[in-house]
């Protein structure tokens, strides 16, 4: 009967991990997708501009 407790005992401990895991996870995925938002909003402002310095290129030199 003590292995069944054992057992169940570190199955338990190892959901409580894995769950602090997965949470640690989703914050690290928030933390991704905002830092993505501002790079995109960067590239857009200077995208306009990038635009106009490729527009002046289209003779095919540089």
């Amino acid at each position: 009967m003590i292995w069944i407790s054992t057992a169940v005992g570190l199955a338990v401990i190892g959901l409580a991990v894995l769950g602090v895991l997965a949470s640690r996870v989703f914050v690290a995925a928030r933390g991704l997708s905002r830092e993505l938002d501002r790079t995109r909003q960067r590239l857009e402002r200077h995208s306009g501009e990038f635009r106009v310095r490729i527009g002046t290129n289209q003779d095919g030199h540089g």
